[in-house]
């Protein structure tokens, strides 16, 4: 697993994981930027990583990342919107 990255001039979150073959591959959330919450307009891990949990980690460290950076996520992606109620433990940062 690698770190998230905030690619801003791409307006992506990135974040690299292995796959069951050894080969690094990308989850991903494109976003729009709106003051400082990022709109979150989709979700997506290589289908390499599909049903592996990783997703999951990413929204994971992306949550994390915005409590730290103090930035609001307002979900628009069916996953983003789904993970995050199901883990209240990060209400303070959807807006």
């Amino acid at each position: 697993m690698t770190d998230l990255r905030d690619v801003r001039a791409e307006q992506r979150f990135e974040q690299g994981f292995v796959d069951p073959e050894g080969q690094v591959r990308a989850v991903f959330a494109d976003y729009a930027v709106q003051g400082d919450t990022r709109v979150i307009l989709h979700v997506e891990a290589d289908p390499a990583l599909r049903g592996s949990g990783a997703a999951g980690k990413f929204m994971q460290a992306l949550a994390d990342h915005a409590r730290v950076e103090k930035l609001k996520l307002a979900p628009r992606c069916s996953y983003a919107v789904a993970w995050l109620k199901r883990h209240p433990e990060y209400d303070d940062v959807v807006a």
